[in-house]
C-alpha cells in the first residue's frame, strides 16, 4: 500500500517528460517540420514566380486584372510564407527544448503541459490553464 501512495506521488509531482515521451514528441514535430517545409518552399515558389506564365500575350484589358490579381495573390502567399516560417522556427526551438529538458514546461506556470495539448501544438510553451489566463487578459 505505502508503495502505491509513494508511485502517485512521484506522478503527481513529475516535472519532465521521459526519454520515451521525449521521442514521441520528437518524432511529431520531425514530421510537421518536414510538411511544413515543403509548404513554405510551394508558398516561396509561388511569390516569387519562378514558374509563372507570363501575361505578356493577352489582351491589355485583361493584363491590368491579370496583374492585379497577381499582386494581390503575392502579397497573400507573401503572409502565408511568413506564418509558415514563424511556425517552423517555433517547432525547430521544440526540438531544442527537448535537447536540454525543459520540453512540455509550462513557461508561465513552471507544470507540465498535457501530453494532448503536446500532441496537438507540439510547440507549445504554455500550459492551457496559462493560455486562458492570457487569452483572458487580452480581452
Amino acid at each position: 500500500m505505502a508503495n502505491n501512495m509513494e508511485q502517485e506521488t512521484v506522478k503527481a509531482t513529475k516535472t519532465r517528460y521521459g526519454k520515451k515521451e521525449l521521442g514521441e514528441f520528437r518524432q511529431i514535430i520531425e514530421e510537421k517540420l518536414e510538411k511544413s517545409r515543403s509548404d513554405l518552399e510551394l508558398l516561396t515558389e509561388a511569390y516569387t514566380n519562378h514558374n509563372e506564365n507570363d501575361t505578356n500575350d493577352t489582351s491589355p484589358t485583361f493584363k491590368v486584372l491579370e496583374e492585379g490579381y497577381s499582386v494581390l495573390s503575392k502579397e497573400e502567399n507573401s503572409r502565408l510564407a511568413a506564418r509558415q516560417q514563424k511556425f517552423i522556427t517555433n517547432l525547430e526551438n521544440a526540438l531544442i527544448r527537448i535537447k536540454n529538458g525543459t520540453y512540455g514546461i509550462c513557461r508561465v506556470t513552471g507544470k507540465l503541459i498535457s501530453k494532448e495539448r503536446l500532441r496537438s501544438v507540439p510547440h507549445a510553451t504554455l500550459s492551457i490553464e496559462a493560455k486562458l489566463q492570457q487569452n483572458k487578459l487580452r480581452r
